[in-house]
């Protein structure tokens, strides 16, 4: 049997400011055989990044007006011409066999809507924590399954069925970033979809020295997963949620802030609220008592 040639995923990167890691990243993706789609969704960088991503030039480069943070990637999904897409952050990249085997993968199990992949981080491949979670997932591994369920996922290393992702409506423009692929991975699972972590699919992360501060990803991380809860669980819970949050904001000013952002967004975020079936919701709960969430 001759080897398939042509790929079925394409690649998605949204980015910002990063000019030298995107094209360290766009190098490694463009030596995979064989070679996926790559499309590069420049979120109004006001550095060289465009140039140094139309320098490869079977690379599709969309300049966007303004920075629409992780929903552009929403963009690149919907033009995308291929059945899979995986992402890819400006400093990430899929090893060499990761792309052929999700796509094995998800031909098998025409159910699974996303594959979460395992994440290497730096030049020693160290495991990122995230890996040992969801390999330990309390969801279990089902035997018609090929990994342990989870409701949450790194971007960096998620491959998605085109069709499960459109269905879900994709990354929240909402959320603009942090913590947004949780949301994404409850809706998916809200439409009947499964998320796998898939050991054997591998991505390489070597973190971005331009990062914000971490104080600030905390901040909005706590916005946006009290967003999250608003906008799909029930009022207890968005209460427990919202009265954490305060009194997070009484020991730590910085954490007014988020509770700022979630004021601002709330309306935004009821306009988009809807329960999620028994079961997923379960789901969210087991996850939450796993973690010693009340």
């Amino acid at each position: 049997m001759r080897p398939r040639t042509v790929a079925k995923t394409t690649v998605v990167i949204a980015t910002r400011n990063r000019a030298p890691e995107l094209a360290r990243t766009l190098t490694e993706l463009c030596a995979l055989r064989p070679r996926p789609a790559i499309m590069v969704l420049d979120n109004a960088s006001v550095d060289n990044t465009v140039d140094e991503a139309e320098a490869f030039p079977d690379v599709k480069v969309i300049r966007l007006p303004r920075n629409l943070g992780a929903a552009a990637r929403n963009l690149g999904v919907a033009i995308a011409r291929t059945p899979y897409v995986a992402f890819s952050d400006d400093d990430s990249w899929w090893a060499g066999d990761a792309l052929t085997e999700a796509e094995r993968v998800l031909d098998s199990y025409p159910r699974l809507g996303l594959v979460a992949g395992r994440t290497l981080v730096g030049s020693d491949h160290r495991d990122d924590p995230v890996n040992e979670l969801m390999a330990t997932s309390p969801l279990g591994h089902p035997p018609e399954l090929p990994g342990p369920l989870v409701l949450g996922f790194l971007a960096c290393a998620a491959i998605v069925r085109k069709e499960a992702y459109l269905e879900a409506a994709g990354f929240s423009p909402l959320l603009h970033f942090g913590a947004e692929e949780r949301l994404l991975s409850l809706d998916l699972a809200a439409c009947g979809w499964h998320l796998c972590y898939v050991a054997d699919v591998r991505a390489h992360h070597h973190p971005s020295a331009r990062r914000p501060p971490q104080a600030w990803r905390r901040r909005v991380e706590q916005r946006n997963n009290a967003l999250i809860v608003w906008m799909r669980r029930p009022l207890r819970r968005c209460a427990a949620e919202s009265i954490g949050l305060l009194r997070r904001a009484a020991r730590d000013p910085g954490t007014l802030l988020a509770v700022a952002g979630v004021i601002r967004r709330l309306p935004w975020a009821l306009a988009q609220r809807r329960r999620l079936p028994p079961g997923v919701e379960r789901w969210a709960r087991t996850l939450e008592l796993a973690d010693g969430r009340t």
